[in-house]
């Protein structure tokens, strides 16, 4: 019989934790719930300290990555940083 990995022996992707982040910048940014309170909440300067993460692993793993990898980074970094702006009351759409 097989025994389940523990936590340390699961490996996770580089796409796996790009998407942890940015679900993090989602709830800091009042998108979706927190899901330990299940409330709502703008947190701003939380969502730009993750985005900051997000755009310093970007610049870090530069050359690194697989094509798929830099469109999901590319791509996600463009979806928060627009919300980030339209959250912070720095960016209308037309």
């Amino acid at each position: 019989m097989l025994s389940q990995p523990t936590a340390d022996q699961v490996p996770i992707s580089f796409s796996q934790f790009v998407i942890t982040l940015v679900q993090s910048t989602m709830v800091a940014l009042g998108e979706v719930e927190n899901p330990d309170t299940g409330q709502k909440r703008m947190n701003l300067e939380l969502a730009q300290d993750t985005i900051n993460v997000l755009t310093m692993l970007k610049n870090k793993t530069t050359g690194n990555l697989t094509d798929d990898e830099r469109k999901l980074i590319d791509g996600l970094l463009v979806e928060v940083r627009t919300k980030f702006l339209t959250a912070s009351g720095t960016y209308q759409r037309r």
